[in-house]
This record gives C-alpha cells, sequence and structure tokens, in this order.
C-alpha cells in the first residue's frame, strides 16, 4: 500500500512537473504546499524559495485580497480563466490568466490549486500590432469603391448594395471566402459613408485570446483585477467611428452575448466597473464560413447573427465571377508597374486563358500574388508569357483541368478487372493527398472525407507506408 501511493505521487508530480502551465498549491493556511518550476518562471522565483510562504510573502505587488489563490481559499468558490497582472521578482510585469480551484473535504476547505498560462508574450505582441495597425490605418491608403473592380452582373449587385449600406448607420455582416476582398468593402463602406472622419478600426478576433480581446474592448478600471489600471477600450477610441470585427466567429460566445447588447443598448461597461459609459459606434463584422453553418455548430449565437446582419453582403468567390478575372489582371499589372518601376505591356493570350480556367480557390489574393510574381520576373516592355510565372503554377492549372476530364479509354475485346481498376485509383488518389499534406494523416483524411482509422486501413491494404514519401 504504502509503495503504491509513492508511485501514485511521483507520478503525479512527473505530471505537474511537465504541465505548460504554472501549477501552484496552497494549504488552508495559505502557504504554499507545491510550485512547479513553470510558475517559478513566469515569477521569476526559484521553487524552493517560496514553500512555506503565503503569496504576498514573496510577491510584494500581490496583496491577499486580490489574489485568486486567496480568494479561491476563503470564499470556497472556483474561479475561471481570471486575468492577473503584477510585477514578478525583477519588477517586470507580468500577465497571466488563472483557473483556481478550492479543494475540499468533508465540507471544509483544506487547500487551493492553481492553474497560470503566461500570457506577457501574447500580450505584449497584441498590443504592439494593435499600435501598429493604428498607426498603419493612418498613413496606408484608406481602400474606396473605385477600389473594387468588377464589370460582371453578380460583382455589380453587390457594389450597389455595399454603397447603399454606406450611408446608413445599420451594422454589417460581410460573408466570403478568404481572399475575396472583405475588408475593401468594409473600409469602403466607412470611407463613403457619414462617419468617414471619424476612426476605423479594424480587429482580427482570430488573433487575440478571449480573456485579452474582453478588455480591449471594454476597457478596464483600477482595481477590477490584480494590476488592471484604468484604460479605455477600442470601443469608446472608436467612438462616432466604426469597429471591424473580422472573423468575428472566432469570438467566444460570452463576448458575442456581451457584443449584442452593446448593439442594442448603445453603451459599454469597463472590467471591474459599475459605470456604463455611451458608445455610437458602427459594427461591420466578416465571416469566411457560411453564417448558417456556423450557427448550426454553435459557433455564432444566432441572435448575435441577427443583430449584426441588418445589411447582409456576400462577396461572391471568383471562380462565380471570372469575366472579372481580366480588369482584375490588368489592374494588378497596372498597380505593380508603379510599385516595381516595370513597363508590363500585357499578358499573352494562352495564358490568359489558362488562368480564366483555374477556379482560384485562393480568390483574389491568390491572384494578385501569382501576377506580382511574374511581373518580377519580367524584363521591361514585355508581355507576360508562360516562362514569367513559376512551373508549379501551370502544373496546378493542367492538373486541375486534368481530373475534370474522363480520360478513361478500354479494349472492348480484352477482359477488363473492375476491381483492380477502382482500387489503382484509390491508390493514387491517397498517394497525392498524402503527398499534398506532408504525410499528415489527419489533414489527409480530413481532405478525404474519411476517418484516420479508415485511412490507416486503406494505407495498409494498399502497401502505403510513410517511407514512399521520404
Amino acid at each position: 500500500m504504502g509503495d503504491s501511493l509513492f508511485n501514485v505521487e511521483k507520478v503525479l508530480e512527473c505530471l505537474l512537473e511537465n504541465l505548460d502551465e504554472g501549477v501552484h498549491i496552497v494549504d488552508s493556511t495559505g502557504k504554499t504546499m507545491y510550485y512547479n518550476k513553470v510558475m517559478g518562471k513566469i515569477e521569476g522565483i526559484e521553487p524552493e524559495r517560496v514553500l512555506g510562504k503565503r503569496v504576498n510573502e514573496y510577491l510584494k505587488d500581490v496583496k491577499e485580497d486580490t489574489s485568486t489563490i486567496m480568494n479561491a481559499l476563503k470564499t470556497g468558490k472556483k474561479i475561471v480563466d481570471l486575468i492577473q497582472q503584477y510585477s514578478n521578482e525583477y519588477k517586470k510585469k507580468v500577465t497571466t490568466i488563472n483557473t483556481t480551484i478550492p479543494i475540499i473535504s468533508e465540507g471544509k476547505i483544506i487547500a487551493a490549486f492553481e492553474l497560470a498560462k503566461d500570457m506577457t508574450k501574447l500580450k505584449e505582441l497584441t498590443e504592439c500590432i494593435c499600435k501598429l495597425q493604428g498607426i498603419n490605418a493612418k498613413e496606408k491608403k484608406n481602400y474606396n469603391f473605385s477600389d473594387i473592380y468588377g464589370k460582371s452582373s453578380i460583382m455589380k449587385n453587390v457594389i450597389e448594395k455595399a454603397k447603399k449600406a454606406s450611408i446608413s448607420s445599420s451594422s454589417v455582416l460581410i460573408y466570403g471566402e478568404t481572399g475575396c476582398g472583405k475588408e475593401v468593402f468594409a473600409q469602403s463602406i466607412h470611407y463613403n459613408g457619414l462617419r468617414k472622419d471619424k476612426p476605423f478600426i479594424p480587429i482580427n478576433c482570430a488573433a487575440i485570446p478571449a480573456a485579452l480581446l474582453e478588455g480591449m474592448l471594454f476597457g478596464t478600471e483600477k482595481g477590477s483585477f490584480t494590476g488592471a489600471e484604468n484604460k479605455k477600450g477600442l470601443f469608446e477610441e472608436a467612438n462616432r467611428g466604426t469597429i471591424l470585427l473580422d472573423e468575428v466567429n472566432s469570438m467566444e460566445p460570452y463576448l458575442q452575448s456581451k457584443l449584442l447588447r452593446v448593439l442594442q443598448d448603445g453603451y459599454i461597461r469597463p472590467i471591474g466597473s459599475n459605470k456604463t459609459v455611451n458608445c455610437d459606434v458602427r459594427i461591420i463584422a466578416t465571416l469566411n464560413e457560411e453564417p448558417e453553418k456556423l450557427i448550426e455548430s454553435g459557433k455564432l449565437r444566432k441572435d448575435f447573427y441577427y443583430r449584426l446582419s441588418v445589411i447582409r453582403l456576400d462577396i461572391p468567390p471568383l471562380r462565380e465571377r471570372k469575366d472579372d478575372i481580366p480588369i482584375l489582371i490588368e489592374k494588378f499589372i497596372e498597380n505593380y508597374n508603379r510599385i516595381l518601376g516595370k513597363c508590363i505591356q500585357g499578358i499573352d493570350k494562352d495564358v490568359m486563358n489558362k488562368l480564366l480556367d483555374y477556379d482560384w480557390p485562393g480568390n483574389i489574393r491568390e491572384l494578385k500574388n501569382v501576377i506580382e510574381s511574374s511581373i518580377n520576373m519580367a524584363d521591361n516592355n514585355s508581355i507576360l508569357g508562360y516562362w514569367h510565372f513559376e512551373p508549379k503554377i501551370f502544373n496546378k492549372f493542367s492538373n486541375e483541368t486534368s481530373t475534370k476530364k474522363d480520360n478513361f479509354n478500354i479494349d472492348e475485346n480484352q477482359d477488363f478487372d473492375l476491381e483492380d481498376y477502382i482500387d489503382n485509383i484509390e491508390r493514387d488518389v491517397i498517394e497525392k493527398i498524402l503527398k499534398k499534406n506532408n504525410y499528415n494523416i489527419s489533414k489527409a483524411s480530413k481532405q478525404l472525407n474519411i476517418s484516420r482509422q479508415n485511412l490507416q486501413y486503406k494505407m495498409k491494404k494498399h502497401n502505403i507506408s510513410k517511407l514512399d514519401f521520404l
């Protein structure tokens, strides 16, 4: 029995020491029982120095009444994903997101267990990105409707609808695949509207952790959590202007709920504050997945969607507006001639036909990159030909086109083994998808729309191994 308890203790210790999060355990009096190396790295302290001590004895910047672990001991309540900002041993500001759990036995609180994720670098990076976005927003060209190129009827309809949206103050939801130009539409709506002289603040919801995003959007009040300061949120900064919520489906449901109230009531409440702040901000949101599917999967609240999509714009993918490809190429050549100091005269007719045949899964962004690359390879006063493009580009076009053609020929006078033929096709397809995904089983199975187990079974059946791809 003694050996078995000893082994369990060793296993637990090994587990706690190898977690990516900091671990801190205190007894019923608040004295440290366990403190792993990751926590020591976050706070700049050797674990041996804190054993038997209370938090405020080794972190002078932390008071007991704001310490999450001490509050869990006092209240017996679990604390989930709470931000803490304080100075470590070296007086360096650290930011953590803590989950703290009181340990209760026979109705008594005997200890408290805390997990801390170090968000210091991520917070610094996020703030840096936001500052750069603000600087770039002032310095870079602001897009307008004149920057949206398209003569196809489907595109003309979307542009017309967006122009009507620009003279309104209602919220707008823009749906389109990655690379379709959603931000160009968002900026055009803002800079063509009544708020054009007020701030336009874009926020990439997918790039900022939820715990940091909330404070950035709504601001914080001093004392709302350890290290919190009075700080304006982006809603206050954007007052009377526009906020672009890019990839809004990446936002946690509870934040969607908070934003819904902002949209409905017209005011915000900074974190930790009892006061409300009136806020006149127009919301433009973007999605790169179909809203209906996002609602069905629970990633997008239905009530939040309805409030966002007072005006909804669906940007068509490039494959559905191929009539616009020639004019887009013409504008890209004109643009990169100016940027790169070239004088490209146009594009070869056969090359244009190849570009028109391709479905452009990366949409306008992919087309733009392909044209920029080819212009870099071309001499002055030349016409873009096959030799100016990366060979893999046209291989990609021809491969995609060939898969759509029926190249199946058999000799009617010979015996034909259907099972062998299907097996060979299956093997070829699996090998190509595995190669494309660098032998990543999970990615390949997802693209093939089969389970990992089924893919592994088929690989074994066809004698396909990783060695074939080395």
